[in-house]
């Protein structure tokens, strides 16, 4: 199945090789996981063509995971990145930044001159628990969604110099999802999925699922201890081909560019960049030091 969240907040199962689209009586996807997906139809049918897709959830926690591609740490090698990209660094994601498909990334020209993309998958959660293994991971994985995990990389260099970042990553507009869930009855393997990111059509992230370090069930076990409601989600953390390690400053996003981050059967999630200005419809702000 794949769900999305369309109009003003209303949920749907998206029908999508007839592009139809088939509403739920619900109020949001996150209370749709929250009710085990016991909700009906309301019996409309209406065309994709002719609603306009938001966020497919906005989670009550979302768990962000870091370093998990092997690929992705060596290329931090490769420039000297300021700390090490290991695995393991876990922190939360301001959900209130949370865009959906087709939605702009506002660039904040006042905060930053590096801003990046990273290409990876949010896995999820089904049902609410806590400290479980690895092998009761995937009762609690209910489906998978393209995230982009937007970044200022000179705002991440000076955070990491306490080992910890999160305004980087946090800034408003800064996390688009989507364009839907998909199910995981319609993931057989979610360890080979193909991904990929262009940016104005040219590939700048390619991998697949099967080269992370820690698995998607070892990572939702290794988060479990936090607790999990239904709706919430956990990253994957991003693959190699970011412009922060590309030693390129010409490859970090800037106002015009279009983001499509794919990732093989849960869609293309496409992101503008736009100006302050031209999204606001106010001059940019002076910034404010810490």
């Amino acid at each position: 199945m794949k769900l999305i969240t369309f109009d003003d907040g209303r949920v749907g199962r998206l029908e999508l090789e007839e592009r139809l689209v088939l509403p739920l009586e619900v109020g949001s996807t996150r209370e749709y996981f929250e009710l085990a997906g016991r909700v009906a139809e309301s019996g409309e049918r209406l065309a994709l063509d002719e609603v306009r897709l938001r966020a497919p959830i906005v989670p009550k926690k979302f768990f962000h995971t870091s370093g998990n591609f092997r690929e992705h740490e060596d290329e931090s090698k490769k420039v000297d990145w300021s700390h090490p990209m290991h695995k393991g660094i876990v922190f939360f994601q301001n959900v209130d930044a949370i865009v959906g498909p087709d939605e702009p990334v506002i660039y904040p020209e006042h905060l930053t001159s590096e801003l990046d993309y990273e290409l990876e998958i949010a896995v999820v959660i089904g049902k609410p628990g806590k400290f479980f293994g690895v092998d009761d991971a995937p009762d609690h994985v209910a489906g998978y969604v393209v995230f982009n995990d937007i970044t200022a990389r000179d705002i991440q260099r000076r955070e990491m110099e306490s080992g910890v970042f999160s305004f980087c990553k946090a800034i408003d507009t800064f996390c688009p999802v989507g364009p839907y869930i998909v199910t995981a009855d319609e993931i057989p393997d979610a360890q080979n999925l193909d991904m990929e990111l262009r940016v104005n059509g040219v590939v700048r992230q390619k991998s697949n699922t099967n080269r992370m370090s820690v698995s998607i069930p070892h990572l939702v076990a290794y988060h479990s201890p936090q607790g999990y409601s239904a709706g919430d989600l956990i990253t994957t953390g991003t693959i190699q081909g970011v412009a922060g390690f590309s030693g390129d400053p010409d490859m970090y996003l800037k106002p015009g560019d279009v983001i499509e981050a794919q990732v093989e059967r849960l869609g293309v999630l496409r992101t503008p960049i736009i100006g302050w200005t031209e999204g606001h419809g106010t001059p940019v702000p002076q910034k404010v030091d810490w």
